[in-house]
């Protein structure tokens, strides 16, 4: 039998899912029936191809069986990528396992009684003991003496209340509670967010996962026998050819994709918004007139449909380099015959900055011929983007802020795609006479600066060059650690001097999931974070900024315990999370999101990274006044009031609130950090915050470690572990050396570490999808490693996770240790202060 044409294209389909799930029974599709159990080895191209499929992006693998886990992950010798699911269902693997109640189990005892009994009374029964259910094996034995058994089990322990019977070839499976490959599949199918899933079995077990498929969903029955499969082929090899058929299918579309991978962004930024932009120099992503403002061009989010900025070679030749000139935020695009160089405009310094006007400037040098294009979509492509050909540039009409392009001696050609205009050129470039591009928002004059360009590009650079030199870079990794702070620099508003957690919405975590969020807001944990790793270099100004932005949102917060997570840049509450159902998301990623629900969480670790950062400006002799010592006043009445409470916790999961030991140490953190500013800062002794502190200190030891796991948890009500709980060591409430900080390292590495990747957990959050390695719990992971003394294990995993950062030094939220691609929003703080921290860690540990 071949693989037939229709089954053929089903399996083209299915490879281009955003998401896919692939399933497949055991023996009778990846093994050949044997007569023994045991001896049931699955094919070699069979398992080579899962392999395959398994290593791609977006590709789940499930093998579900009736076998017991044990027994089918023994067998079997999958890696660790292949999701084994034994039991028909009621065995998954790690974080999945069911576990019985004690009824369940007397039960599942007094099944496997009676079956021992039938099976005593003839040849060629085999009993398989599982752990929540019991197989009678009749392959061997003789018609009639199966037949007799059959009936006997159907009459005693089959019909026994609470007991589920499937029947198997060869073989009937008494169950303790209702389970089957169906459910298995869907459960996998909602954990891996898949868009599409194939199916391939054998057995009549496996017509419960065949039922459940629907839409583009694909099911391959093996073998003879009845079946609602769609499709059928042979044997075993038969499964190795369409697995084989569809790796290279899935592989070659992905290969395909046309989106630039996150990391290869480069930032702009003129201290109001962002700009990136791709190594072939498109502006894909720029809100105006914030950060947080709606996107003129959002291709990152909706493909060139959704609004870019392009130059490109007219003859079709790829750019050559991209790199920032030097310690600023100028970027500089080469071409073989040409480069183009382009900045937010930050001359005027914060005059500009509060005027409210974002300018963008593109400067092309060289010889050639380039082409030009001008696609701006309003409000991410929602507002009809319409344009008019004027004297020297292009106007966008009925904006409600002036934006024109400056383009003097271009001639534009307006071509309508759809509601909204695109504005194409091609120009010959002339040697020594550079083509000046000007993005102005909030100026609707097309008349040349007062300042020549040459003056606002030395301005822009000496701005952000200039505070550069001034750092105290560690002597490890010096030239990453610069960068990160130059991102950490440009992601702060400078009106306010508020920090965004990143410049970006919904790059997923989980690529085609739902797991998408804005991050383009002011969260205090990270911001504080943020500017206090920037202290630790030297620049306080930053930290004290911030501070400012902080205090004036306290001012309007009716209780210091009632600050919210997170604010609009401008210090404001956040508009209801929504949804641009208008873009497609990053590689099929939806939705897109604008706002963020985790404004209206509890989160209770808030505090202490405020109160660490005013610790760390009195450590460093910064000019501190009154108004910060009751900030930390404010910190300390919020966790006196509240830290008793269960929260959302730092990874804002939506589910009900839990006790989180991260959460607790983060109060215990605020109070011990106050009680040192007390006696630097007013030479107070606060016997009252002592107290306190130790009474968190002690709750938290008693209720956040779990002797059973053998480490810290993520909360007091359960044993999922959490990287987050690293910081019961870096944060100084257990010392270094104590066993049960250095267990859970080892637990953390253990269970949670993959590769240069830490995840943050990888128990069930209520969401589709898989999320990838977080970068910040890398950098505790060496922070750790540092603290307990193994300094060979953080170096190496260091030097790992620079090699994270794109060619320019960015990084972004996640890291996929599978698809070995940037996830999440990007550039983020966390992952840059991370690098920071880490680097110096690293320099006083080798002294």
């Amino acid at each position: 039998m071949t693989i037939s044409e229709s089954l053929v294209s089903s399996l083209e389909t299915l490879a281009t899912a955003p998401v896919l799930l692939i399933g497949c029974d055991y023996d009778g599709t990846l093994a050949p029936i044997v007569s023994d159990p045991a001896a049931a080895v699955p094919d070699r191209e069979a398992m080579v191809a899962l392999r395959a499929l398994a290593s791609l992006p977006q590709t789940n693998i499930a093998i579900i069986s009736g076998r017991a886990l044990k027994e089918l992950s023994s067998l079997s010798e999958a890696p660790d990528e292949i999701h084994l699911i034994g039991s028909h269902g009621s065995e998954f693997d790690a974080g999945f396992v069911q576990s019985l109640d004690p009824a369940q189990s007397a039960l599942r005892d007094r099944v496997l009684s009676e079956l021992e009994i039938i099976a005593g009374e003839g040849d060629g029964f085999h009993i398989e003991h599982k752990p929540a259910s019991v197989a009678f094996h009749f392959r061997n034995a003789d018609e009639r003496a199966a037949h007799t058994a059959l009936d006997a089990i159907r009459r005693g322990p089959a019909s026994l209340d609470g007991v589920h019977v499937k029947d198997g070839k060869m073989v009937v499976e008494l169950c303790v509670f209702e389970t089957n490959k169906g459910i298995a599949l869907e459960t996998m199918r909602r954990r891996a967010g898949a868009s599409a899933v194939l199916f391939l079995g054998d057995d009549v077990t496996d017509e419960d996962a065949f039922r459940t498929l629907t839409g583009p969903d694909v099911g391959v029955k093996v073998g003879e026998g009845e079946s609602v499969a769609p499709h059928r082929i042979q044997d075993p090899h038969e499964v190795s050819r369409v697995l084989a058929r569809l790796a290279e299918l899935r592989e070659a579309w992905l290969a395909g994709s046309k989106a630039t991978r996150i990391e290869e962004h480069s930032m702009l930024s003129d201290f109001r918004t962002i700009a990136l932009v791709t190594p072939s120099a498109r502006i894909a992503w720029l809100c105006l007139p914030r950060i947080d403002s709606p996107a003129l061009f959002a291709e990152l989010l909706g493909g060139p449909s959704a609004g870019h900025f392009s130059i490109l070679d007219a003859n079709g030749a790829e750019p050559i380099g991209q790199q920032y000139d030097n310690d600023s935020l100028i970027l500089e695009t080469k071409w073989p015959t040409f480069r183009a160089t382009e900045y937010l405009d930050c001359s005027g310094g914060r005059a500009r900055q509060r005027a409210g006007r974002s300018d963008l400037v593109r400067v092309i040098e060289g010889t050639g011929r380039v082409r030009i294009e001008f696609a701006p979509r309003l409000d991410f492509g929602r507002a009809h983007t319409r344009l008019a050909i004027r004297e020297d540039g292009l106007e966008i009409e009925d904006t409600h802020d002036p934006i024109v392009l400056r383009a003097p001696g271009v001639q534009w050609e307006l071509v309508e795609e759809g509601v909204h205009q695109t504005a194409v050129a091609e120009v010959e470039l002339e040697p020594d006479m550079p083509l000046i591009l000007e993005l102005r928002f909030g100026a609707g004059s097309l008349r040349p600066s007062v300042l020549p360009e040459s003056v606002r590009r030395r301005q822009t650079h000496d701005l952000l060059a200039d505070w550069a030199n001034r750092l105290m870079l560690p002597s490890v990794c010096p030239d990453l650690v610069r960068r990160s702070a130059l991102t950490i620099k440009g992601l702060t508003y400078g009106p306010t001097g508020a920090i965004s957690a990143a410049a970006t919405t919904s790059l997923p975590e989980h690529v085609g999931g739902v797991r998408n969020w804005d991050y383009r807001y002011c969260w205090l944990r990270d911001a504080a974070m943020g500017a206090t790793s920037l202290v630790s270099l030297g620049s306080a100004s930053e930290a004290l900024h911030l501070l400012d932005w902080i205090l004036a949102v306290l001012e309007e917060t009716p209780s210091p315990e009632r600050l919210h997570p997170l604010y609009t840049v401008t210090g404001h509450h956040l508009a209801p999370e929504g949804e641009i159902s208008q873009l497609s998301g990053y590689r099929g990623s939806r939705p897109v999101r604008v706002g963020n629900a985790a404004a209206g969480q509890v989160q209770l670790d808030v505090f202490g990274p405020i109160v660490e950062l005013v610790h760390k400006l009195v450590e460093v002799g910064a000019p501190l006044s009154s108004e910060h010592w009751r900030l930390v006043e404010a910190m300390v009445t919020a966790v006196h009031n509240r830290w008793s409470e269960p929260d959302h916790g730092i990874w804002e999961i939506r589910k009900p609130r839990r006790h989180h030991v991260h959460s607790k140490v983060m109060c215990w953190a605020t109070i011990d950090r106050a009680i040192d500013i007390a006696s630097a800062f007013l030479d107070r002794d606060r016997e009252d915050w002592r107290a306190l502190r130790d009474e968190i200190a002690a709750d938290v030891l008693e209720h956040g470690f779990k002797e059973s796991v053998g480490a810290f948890t993520a909360a007091y009500e359960g044993e999922d572990l959490d990287a987050a709980v690293l910081e019961i060591g870096l944060r100084g409430l257990l010392p270094p050396g104590d066993e049960r900080f250095v267990r859970t390292v080892e637990a953390i590495e253990r269970e949670l570490r993959h590769g240069p990747a830490v995840y943050r957990y990888r128990a069930d959050d209520g969401l589709p999808g898989f999320e990838g390695g977080f970068n910040l719990c890398t950098a505790w992971l060496i922070q750790s490693y540092i603290l307990v003394g193994r300094v060979g294990d953080a170096n190496t995993l260091f030097n790992a996770y620079c090699e994270l950062a794109g060619k320019t030094g960015l990084l972004s939220e996640e890291f996929g240790p599978v698809s070995k691609r940037a996830l999440g929003n990007h550039p983020q703080v966390y992952s840059h202060l991370g690098l920071i921290d880490c680097a110096i860690a690293l320099q006083r540990a080798q002294g």
